[in-house]
């Protein structure tokens, strides 16, 4: 399964590959979700969508069964944040969906969200998105190796600060993934750089930026999954699960490896 240094999971090349194939049928199954989502769905529609997509790949759902979580996605919708069961909700037009999806292939994880937008909404709601998006692809580019795992946390605060006043979540962060879906290091979406693990080839970490129109305080609700912004402010959430080899960054869960948004924020691309 790779070699241990305090919890942290460092893979081999051909396990890196193995986690490549799990994030294609991640991006893939987003990317159908995207397509699909729409005014008069159901989440649970959205759910069923994701779990067919996900099992005709070869793969098995990462969510279903986690800590007893019901579904095999997360739909979290307007002031949801994050981990918003799928159930009877249905989707109207001006609404938000924030989507999470995993997989698992051959004991590997890939872990990736989006959020969607339903036909027209606000111009601030629009550049949350953007902002949320753009932010986890700067604290993505700024990972070197030698580097340190708040690098990244500082790059997105960074960004985050530069676009306007939005909540940065501080108590859901990114996280190590591999042969779990959760494992060391949590990557914060704020802080110093310079701080925590050191970013070595085999390393891979999911950078998942939470930021709201309002406040950054949130609560549960009695499901004790779902995360809603205590002043009721919307939100959004964008993740890739990604990982730096001796060429450059790879995102393991898009499509395109991450070349294109990588390139463009000038950082090598190291996939294949």
């Amino acid at each position: 399964m790779g070699l241990f240094d305090r919890g942290v999971e460092i893979k081999t090349p051909e396990q890196i590959a193995g986690m490549r194939k799990a994030g294609l049928v991640v991006g893939r199954t987003l990317e159908l979700l995207r397509a699909s989502v729409r005014a008069g769905t159901s989440t649970a529609e959205l759910d069923a969508i994701a779990e067919d997509s996900i099992r005709s790949s070869g793969a098995v759902p990462s969510f279903q069964g986690y800590h007893g979580f019901p579904a095999t996605i997360c739909t979290s919708v307007n002031d949801e944040v994050v981990h918003g069961i799928p159930g009877d909700r249905v989707i109207a037009e001006g609404d938000v969906v924030s989507i999470d999806c995993g997989a698992i292939v051959d004991g590997w994880h890939g872990d990736a969200a989006i959020t969607v937008a339903i036909g027209d909404v606000p111009d601030e709601v629009a550049e949350l998105m953007r902002v949320t998006e753009e932010a986890m692809w700067r604290g993505i580019a700024a990972a070197r190796l030698g580097g340190r795992v708040t690098d990244i946390s500082h790059a997105v605060e960074t960004f985050v600060r530069s676009r306007g006043r939005y909540g940065i979540l501080e108590d859901y962060t990114g996280h190590g993934i591999g042969s779990q879906m959760h494992q060391p290091p949590n990557v914060p979406n704020y802080g110093r750089p310079g701080k925590g693990p050191r970013l070595v080839e085999g390393l891979a970490l999911a950078v998942e930026p939470m930021l709201t129109l309002g406040a950054k305080d949130v609560s549960v609700l009695e499901d004790d999954w779902t995360v809603v912004t205590d002043d009721g402010s919307w939100a959004a959430h964008f993740e890739h699960t990604f990982t730096i080899t001796p060429r450059g960054t790879w995102a393991l869960t898009a499509l395109d490896g991450g070349e294109a948004a990588l390139t463009a924020l000038g950082v090598p691309y190291g996939g294949d």
